[in-house]
C-alpha cells in the first residue's frame, strides 16, 4: 500500500472536485480556495507528474486554443486507481482521527 502525501491528497481532490475541468490554472485556484494559500505552478506540476506516474490520473489534449496563441491545454482526471488512493487516504485519516478530538487542548479543536 502506498500512503499519499498530503500534497498528492490535496491535488487529487482538487482534479476530483473539478470534474473534467481540472488544468493547471484551475487546479491552482481550487487549492488556493481550498486551502487559503497559493501554491507555485512548479508544486503543482511536480505532483500532478507523480501522481500520473502512479496512475492516479490521466492527461488529456484540448485542441489548440486560440487564447494561448494555439497552445494545447492539458486537462486530468482521475482514474480508478486515483479514486481508490483518496478512499484509503480518507480511511487512514478518519482512523486516526478517531478518538483525538476529547485530548486536544480546549480551543484547538
Amino acid at each position: 500500500m502506498r500512503v499519499l502525501s498530503r500534497a498528492e491528497e490535496i491535488i487529487l481532490l482538487a482534479v476530483a472536485r473539478l470534474d473534467g475541468h481540472a488544468y493547471g490554472v484551475s487546479i491552482r485556484e481550487q487549492v488556493e480556495k481550498a486551502i487559503g494559500s497559493r501554491w507555485s505552478f512548479g508544486v503543482i506540476y511536480k505532483t500532478l507528474k507523480k501522481i500520473r506516474a502512479k496512475g492516479y490520473v490521466t492527461r488529456i489534449s484540448s485542441e489548440p486554443l486560440p487564447e494561448r496563441g494555439g497552445r494545447t491545454r492539458f486537462y486530468y482526471q482521475l482514474t480508478p486507481d486515483g479514486f481508490g488512493a483518496l478512499e484509503e487516504i480518507r480511511r487512514i485519516n478518519l482512523a486516526l482521527w478517531r478518538g483525538t478530538v476529547a485530548w486536544l487542548p480546549r480551543g484547538k479543536a
